[in-house]
C-alpha cells in the first residue's frame, strides 16, 4: 500500500509543514495545526516570532498555504487564526543578521 495513500489528512498536512518548519525555527517562530473541519478547512497558528512578525502574513499564504495546497490538494482552504497586521503596534519587524 502507497505510504502517502494510508497517511491520515493531518499527517499529510504536518509532512507539507515540516518541510518549512527549519525556516520558521530559523528565526525564532513555528507553526500548529489548530483544527482541520469537516470540510477540510486547515487552521493554522503562527507560533514564537511569526506570531507577531510583520511579514507573517507574506510567509503564510507564499510558504505555508501553498506548500499545503500542494502537497494535499484534498484541502481546500487555509487560514490563519492569529495574522499580524503589518501596521500593528504589536507587528515586529523580521531582524537581519
Amino acid at each position: 500500500m502507497n505510504l502517502i495513500k494510508s497517511m491520515t489528512l493531518k499527517e499529510k498536512v504536518e509532512q507539507a509543514l515540516d518541510t518549512l518548519r527549519p525556516y520558521l525555527e530559523t528565526d525564532g517562530g513555528n507553526v500548529s495545526v489548530e483544527e482541520i473541519t469537516a470540510d477540510n478547512v486547515v487552521r493554522l497558528k503562527l507560533l514564537g516570532a511569526c506570531a507577531s512578525c510583520s511579514m507573517s502574513i507574506m510567509t503564510f499564504k507564499a510558504g505555508l498555504e501553498q506548500a499545503i495546497k500542494k502537497a494535499v490538494p484534498e484541502v481546500t482552504a487555509v487560514e490563519a487564526i492569529n495574522l499580524t497586521d503589518p501596521d500593528s503596534p504589536d507587528a515586529t519587524m523580521p531582524s537581519v543578521n
